[in-house]
């Protein structure tokens, strides 16, 4: 059997770059979708399209046997992930994996999570086989604050409010392994870490990873979105603070057992990611 061709849409995210080496694991032919030319995924094959461009995207799709589509960091996050689902559609792919987000619902007051069930229910009516996956709230999202915790403080408007966050390896391997078992499509797959954690228990491990003391500081939403005014774009920031106020709420707690199902391992726990992580976090970083 041929292996099967897999488009990675963000190819440079955090997840895409995981995936690429997931599915090189699994024995899949994968195809790197990247915005500008002269980048590189050591065994994968390099292909320049912009979600902005049909017919780049279009080329990219063009004997693709399954995709996989992150979210863009623009605004038209939806809308552009709609197009290429109906793109996918057109150019006979046989099987498209999406990355949403916990809890995505229509109503929901996070933007992000009505986004994310725009473009699941326009999926779901495509006709194609489909996946979903949502994680959870990523480790790796601290490293974007990997400065001010070098520096002892992980601050955020959560309270001690737990979160069943997740390591951006673990979303990679399963999506390489939905991609790449056809027994796996048509599912809704919830991603999470093995436990909910609060921001405290975070702070805890870092600072045994790393070595010195990391304290955690519950902090104002306004505050908080101050601190970020300039470092991201309004509708960014706007949408990050109402993704705090629903982890705040304990509405992100659940554990899911997915990972495991998926991959035949247990998720990392926040342990194994301060570990692998150590030295992004440690003093004059």
């Amino acid at each position: 059997m041929n292996s099967p061709t897999v488009l990675v849409t963000g190819a440079t995210g955090t997840v895409g770059s995981a995936l690429i080496p997931a599915l090189r694991a699994r024995g899949a032919h994968v195809r790197a979708m990247t915005r500008s030319s002269g980048r590189a995924f050591p065994g994968a094959e390099t292909v320049v399209a912009d979600l902005q461009d049909p017919r780049s995207v279009a080329a990219a799709l063009d004997g693709t046997d399954a995709v996989f589509l992150n979210s863009p960091s623009t605004p038209e996050a939806a809308a552009l992930q709609i197009q290429f689902a109906d793109l996918a559609r057109d150019g006979g792919v046989r099987h498209l994996v999406l990355l949403s987000q916990y809890g995505a619902r229509a109503d929901s007051p996070v933007r992000f999570l009505r986004w994310h069930a725009e473009v699941e229910a326009h999926v779901h009516q495509l006709g194609i086989d489909h996946t979903v996956l949502r994680p959870n709230l990523y480790l790796q999202a601290l490293l974007g604050f990997a400065g001010t915790i070098a520096q002892g403080r992980l601050a955020a408007p959560i309270g001690d409010a737990p979160v069943s966050a997740i390591d951006t390896r673990d979303i990679a391997e399963a999506a390489a392994a939905v991609l790449t078992d056809a027994g796996r499509t048509g599912g809704t797959y919830t991603l999470t870490g093995p436990r909910a954690v609060t921001h405290q228990q975070i702070a805890r491990a870092l600072s045994a990873a790393a070595g010195h003391e990391i304290t955690f500081q519950d902090v104002p939403a306004e505050q908080f979105s101050a601190a970020l005014t300039g470092v991201l774009p309004p509708w960014q920031l706007e949408g990050l603070i109402e993704d705090y106020a629903h982890y705040a709420r304990r509405e992100a707690a659940e554990v899911h057992t997915a990972v495991a199902d998926l991959t035949g391992r247990p998720a990392r726990d926040v342990t194994d990611f301060a570990r692998d992580h150590a030295a992004a976090f440690a003093p004059n970083h």
